[in-house]
């Protein structure tokens, strides 16, 4: 299973997005790259698409005008599948449909040599599902690319039941020699990087349909305060909510309605409605015209300053307290309450279910987020019993400290914590169910989602032991099996090692 060898011809079926840009990437790696589509003029398409690309390159001075004619000449539009038989390696990327590619792999099989490899660039099916129906599933497996392939660095390598052992290596050697970062991943449903991501959209949506914080405001807490590149509702309109949808509830289906990956039945209905993000210029924001305005999901009257505030002598206490010495205020850590505004940082729970753990005052009291100590932004959450003048004087002291704050209404695990610890989780389901190396899935979680950590680095920088908590916390709230924390979460944690640290 030579995939180096320098008379290789690669064959992409399917001139779409994925396809054309695989070829780009094949061809710009040095091999002869031929196009296949069943529309009539979809190759000729792809390849003048190529051709705009790679002219922005040159444009830019990132590619001589010699180099890109030397790609263009590798760039070869076929019109039939029986001139793909020269081909030792063919990568299939044509719509996600079980029968289709099935049918097309045993077409591909009466065409090409024996020691030839076909993969799928599935990014939702089983590889082994797609060999079965081939009379040699030893040379079946699976590369899949993200999208657009030519900037996306990573590419994830599957090996189906059936496939012979060196395929894989073969395969991995393949896609560095392309210039990628490949990550091993077992035949499983989602593989890496779609499983991992059933953790941020799902469970922001989640957060937005219980009234517990709007779209915007979730996102701009993911962003200003745990560091992401892009909240998940923007993700979610980037992506597309038809597309989103149908991968969630592909995931939840194959592995048999667990809980922790629950599609969103509110997603369900903006797919129904034709509200898919960007594509369709309106989803969770608007993209033609000016974008309709946010209002806060909680209304907070201006308070002036508070005096002196009480703070529970809980985690995250007195890094607050720290802090709001520093602006001036005065704050007392434990103890009896003598102040009119009461701060409690719970880990997992509600307000509601820590001021009645403390024996506090609802009406004073308001709970503020510390997990992580975050400083970009602050979250602070009331009670149905909260009164306006100690949420507004609470609002004006986490203010003085030079934070942006976002008040939220009453929720176990609040939005960071609840978000991040679920990303913590399914990493770690991942990495329990043995389907990549713990190292790999942080590595592909970077690449494949531009998450600013991988699952078990953000949970070893939060604490294991803290994550625990949340979940734990929010699993005592709500009684719901979707946030029961994993056995490789609750072991690191109990014994105070890394998640990173393999059995």
């Amino acid at each position: 299973m030579d995939l180096l060898r320098s008379d290789l011809v690669v064959a992409v079926i399917g001139a779409g997005t994925m396809g054309r840009g695989i070829a780009q990437v094949c061809a710009q790696a040095g091999m002869t790259a031929l196009l296949f589509d069943t529309r009539q003029g979809a190759a000729a398409e792809a390849l003048t698409s190529i051709d705009k690309t790679l002219e922005g390159q040159v444009a830019k001075g990132r590619m001589t005008t010699e180099t890109k004619q030397e790609v263009m000449q590798r760039l070869r539009p076929v019109t039939s599948l029986d001139e793909v038989a020269p081909a030792g390696l063919v990568i299939e990327a044509i719509v996600e449909d079980l029968t289709l590619k099935r049918e097309l792999f045993r077409e591909l099989e009466k065409r090409l040599a024996p020691n030839a490899v076909i993969v799928t660039n599935t990014s939702s099916l089983s590889v082994t599902e797609i060999a079965a129906g081939c009379s040699s599933p030893v040379r079946v497996g699976g590369l899949h690319f993200f999208n657009p392939p030519p900037l996306m660095k990573l590419v994830e390598v599957i090996g189906g039941l059936r496939s012979d052992p060196r395929l894989v290596d073969a395969l991995t050697v393949f896609v560095r020699h392309i210039g990628k970062h490949p990550v091993v991943a077992a035949d499983t449903p989602g593989f890496v990087v779609n499983h991992a991501g059933r953790a941020f959209g799902p469970e922001a949506l989640r957060i937005a349909a219980q009234g517990i914080a709007s779209p915007r405001e979730v996102d701009l807490l993911m962003k200003e305060a745990a560091g992401f590149r892009m909240g998940p509702f923007e993700l979610l309109d980037l992506i597309g909510a038809d597309v989103t949808h149908a991968v969630m509830e592909s995931i939840y289906e194959r592995y048999y309605e667990e809980p922790m990956y629950q599609p969103s039945a509110q997603l369900g209905v903006r797919v129904a409605g034709g509200l898919l993000g960007r594509k369709s210029k309106q989803g969770f924001y608007n993209y033609d015209g000016p974008p309709a305005a946010s209002p806060p999901t909680v209304e907070v009257a201006v308070q002036p300053l508070p005096a002196s505030v009480w703070i529970a002598d809980e985690d995250g206490g007195r890094e607050l307290a720290e802090s709001l010495k520093g602006a001036g205020i005065k704050t007392q850590v434990g103890g009896k309450p003598n102040a009119a505004v009461c701060f409690v940082m719970p880990l997992g729970e509600d307000a509601t279910t820590a001021i009645v753990r403390l024996k506090l005052d609802p009406a004073r009291t308001v709970a503020v987020d510390m997990l992580g100590n975050f400083r970009g932004r602050r979250t602070l959450m009331k009670t149905p019993l909260t009164t306006p003048e100690a949420l507004g004087a609470a609002v004006a002291a986490l203010s003085a400290t030079q934070v942006a704050v976002t008040v939220i209404n009453d929720s176990p695990g609040f939005v960071v914590q609840r978000l991040l610890s679920m990303i913590v989780n399914v990493g770690c389901r991942i990495a329990e169910l043995r389907i990549a190396a713990p190292v790999d899935i942080d590595t592909a979680v970077e690449l494949g989602l531009n998450y600013p950590k991988g699952p078990l680095a953000l949970g070893d920088m939060l604490g294991p032991r803290r994550v625990l908590a949340v979940l734990d916390g929010m699993q005592a709230v709500t009684h719901d099996p979707k946030y029961r924390a994993t056995t490789w979460l609750r072991r690191r944690a109990l014994l105070g090692i890394s998640l990173l640290k393999p059995d």
